[in-house]
């Protein structure tokens, strides 16, 4: 009888842990390489149709005029599931909202392989852009199962897989569409989620939030958090300038080496992104500066690494070396503000660090949006020197603002 009242007791006190916020652990080495690898997969989702467009657009009979349409369209999407689904890991249980994202990821991805018909390659284009938002329900849930004296170096190795996967989606659909076609690389990219959604269904802990708050309040709560929140907006600002300057050189820097007097193939162009894949290695270095109380200085390099890039580009109409150096310095600097930033506004409130994520990406991400933008009437009316000079003004403003007015107390 005592056996079986303690082991009645013993799972009544699993029972309430369950309930609980799990406290930090660590994740270990499997867990992480899952995380980042999940993370990176659902992030380059959006990247791979960028130079494909041309391709779908000749075999589903879309207009010339209209291609790119498909890559704002999964911006968009990108956008609708940061601010409608992220901010949900602050109230539902961890696991299965990302199991269940992933999923739908899936789906999504299928649908637009097998598209046969415009509407539904914008609706299926839309909502990959929707549902790859699992990335960014994955970095906080790796940030909260984190010891605080780790959470940089922790969050700094998730956002290495995810950088990853968006340095290689462009030149990797650009080859993988020369064996198997556009068609290929989602249906590809389909089956590498279902398989890391599988793993993830055995290897993927339990984290059940304490906010109860209401949906519309949740989604309310976001703009409050820009407002009340000045770590988590400036943080959001400088890095918006920043990201606007990376989508403004990775643009416009395609179209300059397919011209004259370069005149590179596209499978070239593939060739030079991949010297953006460098920038990876500057997340797990940021992450653990932070970790170390260096967060200030290494914003400052950050911030200034991206000036400096820009100030390479100005001599690349006539410099391939000059580019690439330029491609390398970019990545490095926006990546390594990247992680700071995140590291910064995760320390602001562990129990709503979804909604922290949600606002913090959907500024930059609109940063980013108005690079892309800009590139082609700047390129057109000012040419590649408008480009390198509003390229230098962005970072160098947030630079600016940084050393003069956001001053330590």
């Amino acid at each position: 009888m005592r056996q079986t009242r303690d082991s009645e007791a013993a799972a009544a006190a699993l029972s309430a842990d369950e309930l609980a916020v799990p406290a930090p652990r660590g994740l270990g080495t499997v867990l992480t390489v899952l995380f980042a690898a999940a993370s990176g997969a659902l992030a380059a989702n959006l990247y791979y149709a960028q130079p494909l467009v041309a391709l779908i657009g000749a075999d589903t009979g879309l207009p010339v005029s209209a291609e790119s349409s498909l890559v704002t369209l999964a911006q968009i999407g990108y956008a609708v599931g940061l601010v409608l689904l992220v901010p949900l890991g602050d109230v539902l249980e961890n696991r299965r909202l990302i199991l269940a994202t992933m999923a739908a990821n899936v789906v999504a991805l299928a649908g637009l392989a097998f598209a046969p018909g415009l509407a539904l390659l914008f609706t299926a284009m839309l909502a990959v852009g929707i549902t790859s938002t699992a990335a960014q329900m994955i970095v906080p849930l790796a940030a909260n199962l984190a010891p605080a004296e780790e959470r940089g170096a922790v969050v700094g190795n998730v956002m290495s897989g995810l950088l990853l996967g968006i340095l290689l989606a462009r030149p990797l659909s650009s080859f993988l569409a020369e064996f198997v076609g556009w068609r290929g690389v989602f249906g590809l990219s389909a089956g590498v989620i279902a398989a890391l959604g599988l793993a993830a269904l055995f290897l993927l802990p339990e984290r059940r939030p304490e906010g109860t708050r209401g949906y519309g309040a949740l989604i309310a709560s976001l703009g409050r958090l820009f407002v009340n929140q000045p770590v988590l907006r400036r943080r959001a600002l400088y890095h918006a300038a920043m990201f606007a300057a990376f989508s403004l050189f990775w643009t416009a820097t395609p179209i300059l080496l397919l011209r004259e007097p370069y005149g590179f193939s596209p499978g070239g162009v593939a060739l030079f992104t991949l010297a953006g894949v460098l920038g990876v290695l500057a997340a797990p270095i940021a992450g653990r500066m932070a970790d170390r109380g260096y967060t200030r200085a290494g914003t400052a390099v950050a911030i200034g690494t991206a000036v400096l890039a820009f100030g390479l580009a100005l001599f690349g109409e006539s410099s391939l070396a000059a580019l690439v150096a330029a491609g390398i310095l970019i990545d490095l600097g926006v990546q390594a503000n990247l992680v700071l930033g995140q590291r910064e506004i995760y320390q602001l409130d562990d129990t709503i660090r979804s909604r922290l994520n949600a606002v913090y990406m959907t500024t930059f991400f609109l940063g980013g949006a108005l690079g892309s933008a800009l590139t082609s009437p700047v390129l057109e009316a000012f040419g590649w020197q408008g480009i390198c000079l509003i390229g230098i003004a962005m970072p160098a403003t947030a630079l600016a603002y940084f050393l003069v007015v956001d001053r330590p107390a």
